[in-house]
């Protein structure tokens, strides 16, 4: 934001001003955009010149003047015509007026707080006036003159004063608008911290989670596996056991099969015995 204040210059109890567009947030007499016009409160009546056309155009832009300032346009009727100039008046017609009122503000070159002495000499030069007359005078004359310095010192001390007031409060303003503006970004960091922790919790449950799923799914394929495998053996267990009993029971039918035959053939095997015991015994006998 652009501020229009005053900007000390001049020397040690000196002072005089320049109206100048400057960053809000810069020092008072630090860096400034436009010198718009000078100000000196040690003349009599106070020099006070100003480019009424650039302050215009600073304030359309949204400047805003200090108190000060504001002051200073209100007595040379700056923001009477500043308000006339946005209506739709004519800016020709607003300068030359601003000119009119300038020249009528012309006073003395000279600053006031001039040395007495000198006009007191001047004053003792006249022989013809008594003594007392001539001191009386010299003395009303430094009484005027002093009277007048410490005016307008305190006149400049006074605007010195609101400028510096000012200036701290713009400081104060500036200080409180960047603690304010570092809370709010403390703020926001927190904020983020915590959505970035949340968001790591979420993460972390989200990877337990799957974990567990497939910690899950890994444990039922294997048991589906398992289940697999042992309905394998079952039905290799059953398939044996029915060969085993298939091939038994082909044993004992052979068995069967062969006491058959073997009970079939042990008559025959008598009868040839005994015809070949009848046939050695009828050998013998021939023999005898």
């Amino acid at each position: 934001m652009v501020r229009i204040r005053l900007r000390r210059v001049g020397g040690k109890k000196q002072p005089s001003y320049r109206i100048v567009a400057a960053d809000k947030e810069s020092p008072r007499d630090g860096r400034f955009l436009e010198i718009l016009g000078f100000y000196n409160p040690r003349t009599e009546p106070a020099t006070l010149q100003m480019k009424e056309d650039r302050i215009y155009d600073w304030m359309s832009r949204g400047a805003q003047p200090s108190d000060s300032v504001k002051q200073l346009f209100r007595s040379a009727g700056v923001m009477d015509r500043f308000a006339r100039y946005k209506e739709g008046e004519a800016i020709e017609v607003l300068l030359e007026e601003a000119e009119t009122a300038a020249q009528a503000r012309v006073g003395s070159p000279k600053t006031t707080g001039v040395t007495p002495t000198k006009k007191s000499k001047k004053k003792a030069k006249p022989a013809a006036e008594p003594e007392a007359e001539v001191v009386e005078e010299v003395k009303a004359e430094v009484e005027a003159e002093t009277k007048a310095e410490v005016e307008a010192q305190e006149t400049g001390a006074e605007v010195e004063a609101e400028v510096e007031s000012e200036a701290e409060t713009e400081v104060e303003e500036a200080a409180a608008e960047e603690e304010a503006e570092a809370e709010a970004e403390a703020e926001t960091e927190t904020e983020e911290e915590t959505e970035v922790e949340a968001e790591e919790i979420t993460a972390e449950v989200e990877a337990e989670v799957e974990t567990e799923e497939a910690e899950a799914e890994v444990a039922e394929a294997a048991a589906e596996e398992e289940a697999e495998v042992e309905a394998e053996e079952e039905v290799l267990a059953e398939a044996e056991t029915e060969a085993e009993l298939e091939d038994k029971a082909d044993v004992e039918a052979e068995a069967e099969a062969e006491t058959e035959v073997e009970e079939e053939a042990e008559p025959e095997t008598e009868t040839e015995d005994e015809a070949e015991a009848e046939s050695d015994e009828a050998e013998e006998e021939t023999d005898e």
